[in-house]
C-alpha cells in the first residue's frame, strides 16, 4: 500500500439503496448488519490477496469484546464473522464487498486496510461508517418477516398517537423524524452518555449487538432521571421554565435542543413525548418500534396488582397514595427475539421511558415480553409485574376520614383497567385495537385464572394483606346505582352539561345525600384545581330513577383548565342506612377545529401556498396566537408564525409557502395556540409529485 492516504469511494447511493438507509441525509456510509456493502479504494499496489481489513468500534476495540474484527479477502461470505470478497480490480484501485455478521455490535466503525506482504507498515485508514440493526435480514434478532411492517416501524417518520379517555378517544400526529440531519449522531451520543457506558465503556459497547440491552438502556436515557437524559417529566399542570408537553409536534426539536444545550434535559415531557422520542431513537438505530396507548392505565406503585383511590366525604379525590389510574398512558413496543426467554416470548416487547417506578435502581422499564404479560408470566425479565398491572390491576375506591384515619371500601372492580389498547395501522392513518394481544377477554374465566397465576407468582396469594378489604366489604351490595350522562357538546369554550342519574335498586324508599365536585385534572387524573361543587338531598321511592341536570359554565372552568382539557366530576352519595355510592366521570374536552388547505399542486422544488384557517368559537377575544408548522421533506426545521388577535367569532386565515424537496406522501403537522386554547393540533397528508 502506498504511504499516501488512500482515497475511498463508499458507493453511498447504491449501498444506501440496498440497505434501506437512503432516507438518512448523511455524507457518511450508513449500512445494516448481516449484509454486504461495496467499497472501492485506490493506492493498492500489492496483490489484493495480501490485504487485511480491520473494522473497529468503541473506545478500546478488541477481538475479545467483539468490537474489533480483522479479516482478509476470501472467496465466500462468512455467516459468523466479518468477511471481504473481491469484486474487481483496476490498475490502481480495488473494489471489495464487505459483510458483517448478523449479530455485530452496532455503532460507528473505523475501517482500515493493511498489506501483509510489506512487513510492518501501519494500517491505512479508509474512513468511518455506521452499522445499524437489520430487520430485513433473517439472521438478525430484529428480523421482521413482513416487509410492509418494516416500512412502517423502521422507515416511517410520521406517527399517530392516541389520547383522550376510554369514552372519548382522540388522536394527533407526530413527526418522529428519525432520518433528519443530526438525529443519528445524537442517538449514538445518547448511548455514550448512559450510566452503563460511564461505568464501563468497554462492556457497554460489547453489548450493543443486543436489542434487549439497548432498548433497556435507551428507556432510561430518554428520561432525565438518574442520568441527565433527554427529557424532564412534569405532571404539575404548571410548565413555566420550559415548553408544555402538549406543545411539541415532533421528536427532532427535542433531540436537537438536548444536544444544543450541552445535553441538559429538555423541559418538559409527559408519557407520549417520552414514547415518541424513544420511537425515533429505536427506529433510527433499526429496531422496529411503535407507540401504544393504554386507556384507564394503572400505575401500581406498591406491586400488589391493586390500585387504591381515596375520597373524602365531599367526594374530593384525596390523591393519598402513589397508586393512580391514568386516563391514558403511552409506551412503546419493539420487535425482537428473546434468546434469554425462548421463542414463545419473542416478537413485540414493551419498553417504557416514562419515569414511573425504579427498576434495578434507576428509572427504566422493559423489555417485557407482550406474550409473557398475556400469559401472566410475571416472573420473567424485565419489569413484567409493573406492565401486567398497567393493563390488569384491580381497583379499590375508598372513603377516607382524615380526622380519624378510618377508611371504608366504597366499591371494587376488576374490569376497569386496560381498555382500547391502541396503535396506528400499518401503512394507513387509523386506529388498530391490540387489547386482545395483552389479555384474554375481560371477565372470562381464562382472564381471571391468569390474574390468579400472576398473583401467585408474585407471592400475593399466600400473604395476608392488612390493607386489603375484607370479603364482607367486597360482597356488600349498594342500594342505589348512579351514572353521569353527557348532555351536550364536550368542547372547550362551551358550557359543560351533564345529567346525574340515580336509581333506587330496592323496594323501599331511600334518602340520599349527594356531595358533588368537579376538578380540573391532568391526563393522569391528578386533581389540580376545584372548579365547582354542590350538594343535594333527595328521596327516591322504590325502584325510582331521578335525573339531575348539572351545568358548569365555560366562565367557571376556563381559568382552571389544564392543557389536557380534562375535568373529573364526582358525586359521593351517602345513602341513609346503606353503603356509600361513588359516581364519577372523566371528561376530556375537545379543542375547536383548525383547517389546513394546500392551494395547488405540491411538486418537488416548487413553491406551493398553504392556508391555515381558524375560527374563534367563543364570545371573547383570543390573543397571543401562535402557529407552529413542521413536516418532513416539506420544510426544514419548524416554522413559527405569530397570528393577530381574533375577536369573538372572527375567522383568521394564515398563509405561508412550502418548497417540498422529496416526492411521495408527506404529512404536514400544525399546532395552534392562544391564551384561551392550548395546542390545537391537526395534520394533512400532502402528495408531492415530481
Amino acid at each position: 500500500i502506498a504511504s499516501t492516504q488512500p482515497s475511498t469511494n463508499w458507493h453511498l447511493k447504491e449501498n444506501a439503496r440496498d440497505h434501506h438507509t437512503s432516507k438518512f441525509s448523511s455524507k457518511e456510509l450508513i449500512v445494516r448488519r448481516g449484509q454486504a456493502f461495496i467499497v472501492t479504494f485506490n493506492g493498492a499496489e500489492q496483490p489484493e490477496q495480501n490485504l487485511t481489513f480491520i473494522a473497529e468500534t468503541g473506545p478500546k476495540p478488541s477481538k475479545l469484546s467483539k468490537t474489533q474484527a480483522t479479516f482478509g479477502i476470501s472467496s465466500t461470505v462468512s455467516k459468523e464473522n466479518w468477511s471481504a470478497v473481491l469484486q474487481s480490480t483496476s490498475s490502481n484501485s480495488v473494489s471489495i464487498s464487505i459483510s458483517s455478521p448478523p449479530n455485530a455490535v452496532i455503532g460507528r466503525y473505523k475501517l482500515s486496510v493493511q498489506s501483509t506482504s510489506s512487513g510492518s507498515s501501519s494500517p491505512a485508514n479508509l474512513g468511518s461508517f455506521v452499522l445499524l440493526f437489520n430487520p430485513w435480514s433473517s439472521g438478525d434478532d430484529v428480523f421482521m418477516p413482513n416487509k410492509a411492517e418494516c416500512e412502517e416501524y423502521v422507515l416511517e417518520e410520521f406517527g399517530i398517537i392516541f389520547a383522550g379517555n376510554k369514552n372519548h378517544i382522540n388522536s394527533f400526529g407526530w413527526n418522529f423524524g428519525q432520518f433528519q440531519g443530526d438525529i443519528l449522531n445524537i442517538c449514538l451520543s445518547m448511548l455514550d452518555r448512559s450510566l452503563n457506558y460511564r461505568q464501563d465503556p468497554v462492556t457497554d459497547v460489547s453489548h450493543r449487538n443486543d436489542p434487549k440491552y439497548l432498548g433497556r438502556v435507551l428507556s432510561a436515557m430518554v428520561n432525565a432521571n438518574d442520568d441527565q437524559g433527554v427529557l424532564l417529566g412534569n405532571w404539575s399542570g404548571n410548565y413555566e421554565g420550559g415548553k408544555s408537553p402538549s406543545s411539541w409536534t415532533g421528536s427532532g426539536e427535542i433531540l436537537q435542543n438536548w444536544k444544543k444545550s450541552g445535553f441538559k434535559p429538555v423541559r418538559y415531557g409527559q408519557c407520549w413525548v417520552f414514547a415518541a422520542v424513544l420511537t425515533t431513537v429505536l427506529r433510527c438505530l433499526g429496531i422496529p418500534t411503535r407507540t401504544i396507548t393504554n386507556f384507564s392505565s394503572a400505575h401500581d406503585a406498591d406491586g400488589n396488582l391493586r390500585v387504591d383511590e381515596f375520597y373524602d366525604a365531599s367526594g374530593n379525590n384525596l390523591n393519598r397514595t402513589a397508586d393512580s389510574i391514568w386516563n391514558f398512558h403511552v409506551w412503546n413496543e419493539s420487535w425482537f427475539s428473546r434468546s434469554d426467554l425462548g421463542p414463545s416470548y419473542s416478537g413485540w416487547q414493551v419498553l417504557d421511558a416514562t419515569p414511573q417506578e425504579e427498576s434495578g435502581g434507576i428509572y427504566q422499564c422493559g423489555p417485557a415480553s407482550r406474550n409473557a404479560i398475556k400469559e401472566g408470566d410475571v416472573d420473567l425479565d424485565y419489569d413484567c409485574p409493573f406492565v401486567f398491572a398497567e393493563v390488569n390491576a384491580d381497583c379499590m375506591y375508598w372513603n377516607y376520614d382524615p380526622k380519624t384515619g378510618k377508611k371504608t371500601l366504597i366499591f371494587s372492580t376488576s374490569t376497569t383497567i386496560g381498555q382500547f389498547i391502541s396503535t396506528k395501522g400499518v401503512g394507513r392513518d387509523d386506529r388498530v385495537d391490540v387489547t386482545n394481544d395483552y389479555k384474554y377477554e375481560e371477565g372470562s374465566t381464562k382472564e381471571r385464572d391468569i390474574f390468579k397465576k400472576a398473583r401467585k407468582k408474585l407471592g400475593l396469594e399466600d400473604k395476608f394483606d392488612p390493607t386489603a378489604p375484607t370479603p364482607r366489604e367486597i360482597d356488600q351490595k349498594p342500594d342505589i346505582s348512579g351514572k353521569f350522562k353527557v348532555a351536550g357538546p364536550l368542547e372547550v369554550g362551551k358550557d359543560l352539561n351533564l345529567i346525574l342519574i340515580l336509581e333506587n335498586l330496592q323496594s323501599d324508599a331511600k334518602t340520599v345525600h349527594v356531595n358533588m365536585t368537579a376538578w380540573s385534572t391532568v391526563y393522569t387524573r391528578r386533581p389540580i384545581q376545584e372548579i365547582w361543587k354542590d350538594s343535594i338531598s333527595i328521596t327516591l321511592s322504590p325502584k325510582e330513577e331521578k335525573q339531575f341536570p348539572i351545568k358548569i359554565p365555560y366562565t367557571e372552568y376556563q381559568q382552571q383548565l389544564t392543557t389536557d382539557n380534562t375535568i373529573q366530576v364526582t358525586a359521593l352519595c351517602h345513602v341513609e342506612g346503606g353503603i356509600q355510592v361513588l359516581v364519577q366521570r372523566d371528561i376530556t374536552l375537545d379543542n375547536p377545529a383548525i383547517d389546513i388547505q394546500v392551494l395547488g399542486e405540491a411538486k418537488v422544488n416548487k413553491e406551493v401556498d398553504v392556508e391555515v384557517i381558524f375560527t374563534n368559537p367563543i364570545d371573547m377575544e383570543v390573543t397571543d396566537c401562535v402557529l407552529q408548522v413542521e413536516g418532513n421533506d416539506l420544510l426544514r426545521g419548524i416554522l413559527q408564525i405569530d397570528v393577530p388577535p381574533l375577536k369573538a367569532s372572527e375567522t383568521s386565515s394564515t398563509k405561508f409557502k412550502l418548497t417540498p424537496f422529496e416526492k411521495g406522501s408527506k404529512h404536514l403537522l400544525v399546532n395552534f395556540s392562544c391564551d384561551k386554547f392550548a395546542d390545537i393540533k391537526t395534520f394533512k397528508m400532502v402528495n408531492v409529485i415530481d
